[in-house]
């Protein structure tokens, strides 16, 4: 694999609402939220609403103008546009979303997604200028992450998310973390990482700040707008004190 350049590490704050929230409820979310959001360069806010919210809320940006705001589809079909009855296709969100969340665990897992799947997905993300957001676990990220070798993606970012679920009730250690960051780091160079599972508004001042770290992938805590906002801070604060790194 060829070394890539490093570019200024931009931290991200990912909020995954997976099923849940109404349009209404996600108006309200969006109208809390940017009441006290004040961007800051090199962080960028992530939010991944259910597809049907995507297009209402793409338009609620475009009025509104956050910087450093974006969306990302929680999923895309591996397929192209075609007779796919209830897909939704890299190129239809490629307007509105900026990202696309591929293989998380819960896809793997409840949808019975293959490693063939998660593959077919990056490559259309790609080949619709969006940025795959690939999720990956301890034990199978080696083969997670060599099946993308033959994509073109510079700007692909992995999500480090356990899937244990212990890891959901309670994070891993902030060195555990790193560990596994500077594995993936070996066998996917140069791509940002981020970390997923069991962050929330109690314990996030322990994974702001990890050693090959640079953002976090929320659940949970996503769904309130005052918790996700005091984390997007403590990210922001982290930049401002440390610096892009």
């Amino acid at each position: 694999m060829k070394k890539r350049e490093t570019p200024a590490t931009t931290y991200r704050v990912i909020g995954n609402w997976k099923c849940n929230k109404t349009i209404d409820q996600a108006r309200s979310w969006m109208d809390q939220f940017r009441r006290g959001y004040t961007p800051v360069d090199g962080v960028e806010v992530v939010l991944a609403p259910p597809h049907l919210l995507i297009a209402q809320l793409g338009e609620y940006l475009e009025q509104v103008k956050m910087k450093h705001f974006s969306l990302a589809a929680q999923d895309i079909s591996p397929f192209p546009l075609g007779s796919y009855t209830g897909a939704t296709a890299a190129d239809m969100i490629k307007g509105i979303c900026r990202y696309a969340i591929v293989g998380h665990w819960e896809r793997r897992n409840y949808f019975h997604e293959t490693p063939l799947d998660v593959v077919n997905k990056v490559s259309e993300a790609a080949d619709a200028s969006l940025i795959p957001i690939i999720c990956v676990d301890e034990t199978n990220a080696m083969s997670q992450l060599t099946a993308l070798v033959d994509i073109d993606c510079d700007k692909l970012v992995v999500g480090y998310t356990p899937v244990d679920g212990s890891s959901y009730r309670e994070p891993q250690s902030p060195d555990k973390i790193a560990e596994v960051a500077g594995y993936i780091s070996q066998v996917y160079p140069s791509r940002p990482i981020i970390y997923g599972g069991g962050v929330n508004s109690r314990n996030y001042e322990r994974y702001i700040s990890i050693k090959g770290v640079s953002g976090l992938f929320l659940g949970a805590v996503s769904l309130q707008p005052d918790s996700f906002l005091q984390i997007v801070e403590a990210m922001q604060q982290r930049v401002r004190v440390a610096g892009p790194s």
